[in-house]
Formats: structure tokens, sequence, C-alpha cells
């Protein structure tokens, strides 16, 4: 005679050192269950217990979260909804050197886990004499930009942007003056993002000095603030045009979808 399935929470090894913990479904999940079998997981060797939980379920979300399962992200389509339809599923896990659970420390460490995270980006705008733009042609996308990139974790905006530039224009420009924060909301395939545009300066002979990184820049070009809408995306063509019109008079400029924010 087989065994009988259990009734509650039981580990399963899916890798040397690594064990998941599963659950029959529609049970409840309860925390004092779960954390005998995280500590037994550990006193035997083991580094990493994992679960995976639909990602509308979220009573045994915080249940796993109390036991010390951080979330480490989405797994598409993985699961199967009450319906029988694909569903996405949370992943969780905890190491054995993670911090206890109830500990400050685990507080802190699950807060940095769990809280909402935007994406980041570092703008420079660099002009010649004549007050024209330099605007990059990708090789990655239609629309020109201006130069820089996405801020690196534990990066700075203005780090971030000098290394862009050194990477990708092989030059040494010191980010100026912070012109423009701008939130972008989702656009196409993109969720939002914090756009930090910083003034590089006027650079009448970057062009010819600049040495550009095959695989990011087809080419470089001066561009005049009437032609910007050919070049960038509507987005990108919106905040540009309205940093450029405010001046430096204005200071930093705190924009929404590219458009000031008024009171």
């Amino acid at each position: 005679m087989s065994p009988a399935p259990p009734s509650g929470p039981s580990l399963r090894d899916v890798a040397p050192g690594v064990r998941e913990l599963t659950w029959p479904p529609g049970a409840e999940l309860v925390t004092a269950e779960v954390l005998p079998l995280l500590e037994q997981a550990f006193t035997d060797g083991g580094h990493r217990v994992e679960a995976r939980v639909l990602v509308g379920d979220r009573d045994s979300r915080i249940a796993l979260q109390r036991a010390g399962l951080r979330p480490e992200g989405t797994a598409r389509g993985r699961g199967m909804s009450s319906a029988g339809e694909p569903a996405d599923l949370t992943v969780l896990a905890r190491l054995a050197s993670d911090p206890e659970p109830g500990t400050r420390e685990s507080f802190l460490a699950m807060l940095n886990a769990t809280l909402p995270r935007t994406r980041v980006i570092a703008q420079g705008l660099v002009r010649d004499a004549r007050g024209r733009v330099l605007l990059c042609e990708l090789t990655y996308k239609t629309d020109w930009d201006l130069p820089g990139g996405v801020v690196d974790p534990h990066e700075s905006p203005r780090g971030a942007l000098e290394r862009e530039v050194a990477e990708e224009l092989g030059l040494d420009l010191r980010a100026g003056r912070l012109l423009a924060v701008n939130w972008m909301p989702p656009y196409r395939q993109w969720d939002d993002a914090v756009l930090f545009v910083f003034d590089l300066g006027t650079v009448p002979d970057l062009i010819e000095r600049a040495r550009l990184e095959a695989s990011e820049l087809a080419a470089v070009h001066w561009v005049g603030p009437l032609d910007l809408g050919s070049h960038l995306a509507p987005y990108a063509a919106r905040h540009l045009t309205t940093i450029l019109d405010a001046g430096a008079a204005a200071g930093t400029l705190f924009l929404e979808n590219g458009s000031p924010v008024t009171a």
C-alpha cells in the first residue's frame, strides 16, 4: 500500500542542497508549520528552500514571507489556475545564511525584496556652439536618443551617465547641473521609469573626438531644436523640448511624461 499524501506542507529535493516546499492544493498554509521544515532542511545541510505561489494567493505568500522566504520574481505561465488556465507564480526562497525571521535584519531584508522598484535612466544634454543638441543613432531601435542609459543597481544617476558616455562615446565628460527629473509612464513593453537629465556642456568637437561603441551606436548627430521631433520618440521629444524651452533660469524641472507639473 502506498503512503497517504501529506495533508500539510512538505519538502522535496530539486537540486543538491535545494529543497522545494509544497502543500496540497487548497490547503491553508500556516507559518508555524513551515518553520520546522525549514529548520530541518538547513540542519540536514541544505542551503536553500524555495516555494512557488499563484500570484493572486496573498495568504500563502504572506505565510511564506513570515517564515523568511523572500520574493525573487515571477515565473510567467508556470502554474495553473483553479479554472485550468496557465497562471503566473511568485517564486520565493530562503537561504540558510539569511537572518532569522522576526529579527530586525530579516525585516529590513524582506522590505527590500518586496517594495516596488522603478527603472532609473540617466541621460545628458550636449550642445555645440550653434545650440544644436547631440543625438545618438542607436543600432537596436529606429528612434534616436540623448546619450546615456539605464542606471545599474547601487549606481548613482550621475555616475551612470558618465560611465555610459565613456563606454559608448569614448569620452571623459563630467555631468554638470541636473536639468530635469521626468517620470515616464509605461510605454509599449516598458514599465514606468524615472529619467534624470544632466547638462554635459558645450562640446563643439565631440563628433570628431568620439570613438563609438559599434554594438550600441551607429552614429551621432547634431540636431537643431526644431528638428528634434523628426528623430526622437514622442515622449523623448516632449521632455527635451520642455527642457530647452525652460532655459537655465528655470532651475531643475520636475516633469511627468515630459510636461511640467503645475500646482
